[in-house]
């Protein structure tokens, strides 16, 4: 499973369908069906646009700080989210995008440390929870791979040159 990498790609998937809902959290998940340009590259060449996503399955994860104070916790709910994300990734549809999101705090009375084998195994199972309950067939696709928005760069494309040179020294008029 390929991970999201740009908010281009999180923002599309979280205007796509709710497909599970536990306490904690929400499972967004958007479905394309695939073209015979989207195969080839070109229709896309021609358009000068580029698709926001490659064939096959992908996922992100969002834990905000404000319902995950601490990097630690942060960090170990991101990878409890992506094992079990990836340990289901046979559930999800081919030519799908998903995003799994934190949508409220874990008591911090309850689990007192940062990170425990407590709040692991309670982050775990909710997750669990989320991916059996969530309903895939209520997903409708989207006609062809969804495109980067108009005007905006890619990732790979390098910066262009500066106008004038960088630092104390300027061009000479």
């Amino acid at each position: 499973m390929q991970r999201l990498q740009n908010s281009a790609q999180f923002q599309a998937v979280m205007q796509g369908s709710i497909v599970g809902r536990t306490p904690h959290f929400v499972l967004h998940a958007l479905h394309w069906l695939p073209t015979p340009d989207d195969h080839a590259g070109a229709g896309f060449a021609a358009s000068g646009q580029r698709p926001l996503f490659r064939a096959g399955r992908h996922c992100g994860v969002l834990v905000p700080k404000r319902w995950a104070r601490r990097a630690v916790t942060r960090s170990t709910i991101k990878r409890q989210m992506r094992a079990v994300a990836a340990a289901h990734a046979g559930q999800i549809p081919e030519q799908t995008a998903v995003v799994i999101r934190l949508r409220s705090a874990f008591d911090r009375k309850r689990f007192i440390s940062a990170t425990s084998d407590a709040l692991r195994v309670a982050v775990r199972t909710e997750l669990e929870q989320l991916f059996s309950r969530a309903c895939w067939q209520d997903l409708r696709p989207v006609a062809g791979v969804p495109l980067h928005p108009a005007g905006a760069r890619a990732a790979s494309t390098p910066n262009p040159p500066a106008a004038t040179p960088s630092g104390t020294m300027r061009a000479a008029p």
